[in-house]
């Protein structure tokens, strides 16, 4: 979920003389155990994400492309689902837009790969078009498409250059002019919302669907603003950024006047929380990040183990329920999509894994049944991070 940390990662690493350290300290008690990285471990390692990244994104570019994602088991695309409308689940992220080509072209560039980087960059140019009547979750399209077209301008347009000579091909700003077509199809998101916090979904040709429904997520309403504000400072056009910060504040200001707390689902014409779990998971998560990215709240301080951040009610703090989801977890051994922290055992049980010709879910970690599904931030974040952890050791 969340394609500018990497210009975040740049600068800290940019400003950082000695940049190991920044992320070494007293507050780690595993430091000792678990900080030495030998040199010829590291690129081993970096060595490795590199081909796993690539395993994934060959055989995409091989049995997939231009559709959205690959269904790595039986090696073929995916798309929007014209069949079922109401398949949310695939729909919401899949505009048959060639999602998983878009998503990583950042990570292409990160990993050195300037021949792939400039021709992908060319084929999106060449065929990428918004001008289709599919609706598409705001948020989704908004991190994975807007955010990953901005990325991949900046990338170009850099000075700097600081993956390599990237801006070795004809470019006319054409990445740009392509995020800001989608901008345009994205902002009557906001239209006609009594808060002015934007619907969840628009159809790209049309606008809100008739029968949209009028609640929303707090991650899906409030995590607009970096891709929104990159967007307006590039085109010297404020509407963007103003739309998402307005639903920024609007969301904060319905929070509970007892707790401060914020629920999980809203009602964008009433601005009633329908949904009053509060947490740091799934529908919250992503909101808590973007205030920390555009300098709305401070770091954490302090010492000792990362605490359990559990769900409780918005309006009492009383804890609702004994799970967390995969977004909220700290311990990175928690491989499945939910966790009873009480019982100390798995409750959704799925996990991306590899299968066939890419990386795909595992239904169940219990039985290792596979679901025939490579996300495309499995390569544009997951493959980006763990080269981006390796890559930091170098120094």
């Amino acid at each position: 979920m969340f394609v500018f940390q990497l210009l975040i990662f740049i600068f800290i690493y940019s400003q950082t003389s000695s940049r190991i350290h920044f992320f070494k300290g007293q507050w780690d008690p595993y430091d000792m155990k678990y900080g030495n990285f030998p040199e010829s471990e590291r690129l081993k390692m970096l060595d490795a994400t590199r081909k796993m990244f690539h395993f994934g994104y060959d055989n995409y570019m091989k049995y997939a492309y231009p559709e959205d994602e690959l269904n790595p088991i039986y090696c073929k695309g995916r798309g929007h689902d014209h069949e079922n409308p109401s398949n949310i689940n695939v729909n919401d992220a899949l505009g048959d837009y060639m999602l998983t080509l878009v998503d990583t072209l950042d990570t292409l560039a990160i990993m050195g790969n300037k021949t792939e980087f400039i021709r992908a960059v060319r084929l999106v140019i060449d065929n990428l078009s918004f001008d289709k009547s599919n609706t598409v979750q705001v948020f989704e399209a908004s991190i994975r498409i807007l955010g990953a077209l901005l990325s991949a301008h900046l990338i170009i347009t850099d000075p700097r250059q600081s993956f390599g000579n990237m801006a070795s091909l004809q470019y006319e700003n054409e990445l740009l002019s392509l995020a800001n077509d989608l901008g345009v199809r994205l902002l009557p998101a906001f239209d006609n919302t009594a808060t002015g916090i934007p619907y969840p979904r628009v159809n790209l040709k049309h606008g809100v669907p008739k029968d949209c429904i009028n609640e929303t997520c707090t991650a899906g309403a409030g995590t607009l603003v970096v891709e929104f504000a990159i967007l307006s400072r590039l085109l010297g056009d404020p509407v963007y950024e103003s739309l998402a910060r307005r639903a920024v504040k609007r969301l904060w200001k319905f929070r509970s006047n007892v707790t401060g707390l914020l629920g999980n689902v809203i009602n964008v014409q009433t601005g009633e929380w329908t949904g009053q779990m509060s947490g740091l998971g799934a529908g919250l998560d992503s909101f808590y990040e973007y205030l920390l990215k555009v300098g709305r709240s401070k770091c954490n301080t302090g010492t000792g183990n990362p605490p359990i951040y559990v769900n409780v009610n918005m309006k009492t703090g009383d804890i609702v329920n004994n799970w967390i989801d995969s977004l909220q977890a700290a311990w990175t051994g928690i491989q499945v999509k939910r966790y009873n922290w009480n019982l100390k055992a798995p409750e959704v049980m799925f996990y991306p894994l590899r299968p066939e010709c890419g990386y795909g879910t595992v239904h169940d970690v219990n039985d290792k049944s596979l679901e025939d599904r490579m996300e495309s931030f499995f390569l544009s974040e997951t493959c980006k991070y763990l080269y981006l952890v390796r890559f930091i050791y170098c120094c």
